[in-house]
């Protein structure tokens, strides 16, 4: 509020500019501001982003597993430049610089690249789409190991599809290479002496469509995969 004097000079110069009578004019010069609209823009982009969604995985299980939730990490790793890294490196960073195993360093790298826009869901860095599925069986992981790489025993729940295992390390893991080109890299996990799981991602896929259609089908090898284990 100005001071008396400064007041009256106010009051006086506008009235010379608008000829109104003195109380008219300093009423309008001792009015209140109006506050501000809050457009509907400005208010969405204030809106709490959904970094869970993004992801695909939740703040409860990612902060279980690795300490943090998502607006941690991507405040993390866009301190560090990860938007600027590619996929492998900002897998080694998750991995060497906070102590996160491989496959949890993947998971918190995939859904950084979701949330920044750097990949779709089911997709990778380079285009390319992938099918991931995952399953637990009521069986030790080197029984469930071996019915992957025992070819007639693989063939009794895949439908004898033409594969070749191009590298494999007991019990972990495998890389399996398909008919058509693509890969599937199989990550195997105990759960108990008697109980294990399996994750698969089947990658190098054209289109989201593809993705789609063998998610579906991985998810049926799965079931069968669990009638073989149970015979």
């Amino acid at each position: 509020m100005p001071q008396n004097k400064d007041l009256k000079r106010l009051v006086r110069a506008r009235m010379r500019k608008t000829g109104e009578a003195y109380t008219a004019a300093r009423a309008h010069i001792i009015k209140k501001p109006k506050a501000k609209t809050v457009s509907r823009t400005v208010r969405a982009s204030t809106a709490k982003i959904d970094y869970a969604a993004l992801a695909g995985t939740s703040d409860a299980t990612i902060k279980a597993k690795t300490g943090c939730n998502w607006e941690r990490w991507v405040g993390a790793l866009d301190y560090l430049g990860a938007m600027e890294m590619p996929h492998r490196d900002i897998a080694t960073l998750v991995n060497k610089r906070y102590k996160i195993d491989g496959w949890w360093a993947q998971t918190v790298t995939v859904g950084y690249e979701r949330i920044k826009g750097l990949r779709a869901r089911g997709q990778r860095r380079d285009g390319t789409y992938e099918a991931n599925k995952s399953r637990t069986f009521d069986v030790p992981v080197t029984k469930l190991f071996e019915a992957w790489t025992d070819a007639k025993l693989r063939d009794r729940w895949l439908n004898g599809e033409s594969v070749k295992i191009r590298t494999a390390s007991a019990p972990k893991s495998m890389r399996i290479g398909w008919s058509d080109g693509s890969i599937i890299a199989v990550g195997f996990t105990p759960k108990g002496k008697s109980r294990s799981s399996v994750a698969l991602g089947h990658t190098k896929l054209p289109d989201k469509e593809t993705a789609d259609r063998l998610k579906q089908y991985w998810s049926d090898r799965l079931d069968a995969l669990g009638e073989v284990l149970n015979r």
